[in-house]
């Protein structure tokens, strides 16, 4: 085993004090239409909480309902504002502080996201950081809403870190998480990390 160490941190709730998808929906469609939006999708939002309809089957039809056909450069140029205006004030700070202390000790550093990749890619390399997150189907050059492979959300984390890493080759893996859906990535670690940065 050689001395490297990695880190994975789930993002929504983890690293922010906010959901990064309805936050990013509101900043782009504005609240009245975010708020409309979701009275449809009520039903459906209910019987995801009482898990019976998986969480991927939701998000796709919220996706098409607010992005399906809007062109791909205008959709990112949308996600690359939000990257740049939203996400900082959503991240906890304790978070950042954890971010700069691993980076010192030279940990390979990776975001985990079920959110897409378009809303993070601006943020997490402008820290330096490494992400695997959901991927967004592009056709014609539209978005069309749909999840292109499996949205990155609870085994498939563990599947996504596999295909990129050999763990064993690790002297150090860490893992942060907030919700159960992070278990089986938490699981995958040496050190492991329940909602941890919520004292400040």
């Amino acid at each position: 085993m050689s001395g490297r160490k990695i880190a994975f941190f789930d993002f929504d709730g983890t690293l922010t004090t906010q959901d990064s998808f309805l936050e990013f929906i509101k900043f782009q469609k504005g609240k009245t239409a975010f708020i409309l939006g979701f009275l449809r999708f009520f039903p459906w939002l209910l019987a995801l909480k009482l898990k019976l309809v998986p969480n991927d089957q939701v998000k796709q039809k919220i996706l098409v309902y607010f992005f399906g056909g809007m062109p791909e450069s205008v959709f990112q140029q949308a996600c690359d504002r939000f990257a740049e205006i939203r996400i900082p004030p959503m991240i906890r700070p304790a978070a950042l502080v954890e971010i700069e202390r691993l980076r010192k000790l030279q940990f390979d550093l990776v975001v985990v996201s079920a959110s897409a990749v378009n809303w993070l890619r601006s943020w997490s390399d402008g820290l330096g950081l490494q992400l695997i997150a959901t991927r967004l189907e592009v056709k014609n050059g539209r978005i069309t809403g749909r999840i292109e492979g499996k949205n990155c959300h609870g085994e498939e984390k563990v599947i996504r870190i596999r295909q990129q890493w050999d763990l064993s080759e690790f002297q150090e893996v860490y893992a942060y998480g907030d919700t159960p859906a992070d278990k089986p990535m938490l699981a995958l670690a040496s050190r492991s990390f329940y909602k941890p940065f919520r004292g400040e």
